[in-house]
């Protein structure tokens, strides 16, 4: 029989904060909303707040602040979490500008203590905090005044029964040495930084008792929604390695759809692999990329496609537009700037988790970097072999494009060096043949299973990709003069 005491956590409300925290808020938790001024620390304050209170769960918000708690809440209204009905009711709103202004902080406590004891709710916010620390230095009170304030607060607030909040702008070096870090329970730190003029919000729970919490710092935007989270995907121990295992095992293969494919595939692409195709512009990734999607509607797999460079309309034959308006393939525009990968992950799992899809596509790699804030571009391999490690775990087969520059002399099979995330790369390229450009396909490798070396000929017409003879003489293809085998 166990004796440990079990602790509620409270839903957030905010979607994937709860995943950052470890499954919820603890009840009756003391934490602080910390962050530098603008990084959402109010609004998410708020959305917390309007999802937990009820009837049975009221809520005390005290504002600190110099102006007048109507003016926040006429910016607060615009979004569709603010219910007006549960204002006066299940939620109050309580101003202690004045209060502070005398610089009394044990009138203070005891205002908070009063209205607390008064209303009796299960939620307490007190924003912002950082109000109080400009009255001491104002006041000329020293740091063991406000010590003693922030202590007598954070004791007051873990014996109310209630989940209780402070909100503050603090600074790093300010707040190592802040009391209120020591006795909190739990710590959302917020930032937005500005790199290269692109604006990126993150956030960090740098403590939470009780509970594993997810490390590192999340992006996180503010829409028109309000607050969205995108918790960092982490591998797990096996992630990385569970499709290579797959195919040891000779697991399923995916068929491409495109005749003669398959065969040098060594008989279909294995599911659950990633699939990179390289090649330079207008050689037939993005056609390669619709066949793929196409089959697998074909054979019963619904499937997803992301796309970076072109609009869906420019992006999808008239066979897909038809799968698409039949619900068969999801598409994701990610056309909008200043994409983080954890983001896009994010849509992308939502819309394979909607269509129970088996095949997802991103085209292209070259156009997801630069949809990307600079901050991400910079680590783009690492932040890449964590997503695909996390699509490929769910078990979806993907098919990643990417542009390389032909330079008729040399073979490269990634822009990125990262050729080695994928499980298998096909690589289309161009060769002169009797003053021609003629397209030619090679599978370069298939992770765990024998594939043919031969590079052959292709063409695009209007039934898509059609594969023909095998090229022979690698030194045929350097100089321009291959040979075509019988």
């Amino acid at each position: 029989m166990s004796n440990k005491v079990s602790i509620r956590r409270l839903p957030t409300g905010v979607p994937g904060l709860d995943n950052l925290l470890g499954g919820g808020l603890p009840e009756f938790s003391f934490n602080l909303i910390a962050g530098t001024p603008g990084s959402g620390k109010t609004t998410l304050a708020h959305q917390i707040m309007f999802a937990l209170a009820n009837p049975d769960n009221r809520a005390l918000y005290f504002t600190v602040l110099g102006e007048p708690a109507l003016k926040m809440l006429r910016y607060q209204q615009q979004f569709p979490f603010f219910d007006i009905t549960k204002v006066n009711q299940s939620i109050r709103f309580i101003n202690l500008s004045e209060d502070l202004l005398e610089g009394d902080f044990d009138r203070v406590l005891e205002r908070i203590a009063e209205e607390v004891k008064d209303f009796s709710p299960s939620l307490v916010f007190v924003d912002s905090f950082r109000s109080v620390v400009q009255s001491a230095k104002q006041a000329e009170q020293g740091a063991s005044e406000l010590q003693r304030f922030v202590q007598h607060l954070g004791m007051q607030m873990t014996s109310w029964q209630a989940t209780t909040f402070l909100i503050g702008e603090y600074l790093l070096p300010e707040a190592e040495s802040s009391p209120v870090f020591t006795v909190a329970d739990g710590i959302l730190w917020l930032s937005q930084n500005l790199h290269r003029n692109s604006m990126v919000r993150k956030m960090q729970v740098v403590k939470m008792r009780g509970q594993a919490q997810a490390p590192g710092l999340h992006t996180f935007r503010i829409s028109d929604a309000g607050i969205q989270v995108f918790p960092r995907a982490i591998i797990q121990q096996g992630e990385a390695t569970g499709s290579a295992l797959k195919v040891s095992m000779g697991e399923t293969r995916v068929s491409m759809g495109i005749p003669g494919l398959d065969e040098m595939l060594g008989g279909g692409l294995p599911a659950g692999y990633s699939l990179l195709v390289v090649g330079p512009s207008g050689s037939g990734k993005t056609i390669l990329a619709t066949e793929f999607l196409a089959e697998g509607v074909r054979r019963g797999e619904r499937g997803v496609i992301a796309a970076f460079e072109k609009s869906p309309s420019q992006l999808l034959s008239n066979q897909l537009h038809e799968l698409v308006r039949a619900g068969q393939v999801g598409v994701i525009d990610t056309r909008s700037l200043d994409l983080s990968i954890d983001e896009t992950l994010n849509d992308l799992i939502a819309m394979i988790n909607q269509k129970q899809a088996k095949r997802v596509v991103i085209d292209s790699l070259s156009g997801f970097e630069l949809a990307l804030a600079p901050e991400f571009q910079e680590d783009f391999r690492g932040s890449l072999y964590r997503m695909i490690a996390e699509l490929t775990s769910m078990g979806v087969t993907i098919l990643m494009t990417s542009e390389l520059e032909d330079r008729y002399t040399d073979l490269r099979f990634s822009p990125f060096g990262s050729a080695f995330l994928a499980d298998a790369i096909i690589v289309q390229r161009y060769i002169e043949i009797a003053g021609q450009f003629k397209r030619v396909l090679s599978v370069v490798k298939v992770r765990g299973s024998a594939h043919s070396k031969d590079i052959r000929l292709f063409d695009i017409s209007d039934a898509g990709i059609v594969i023909g003879a095998a090229l022979s003489g690698y030194d045929g293809i350097m100089s321009g003069r291959p040979t075509v085998s019988p």
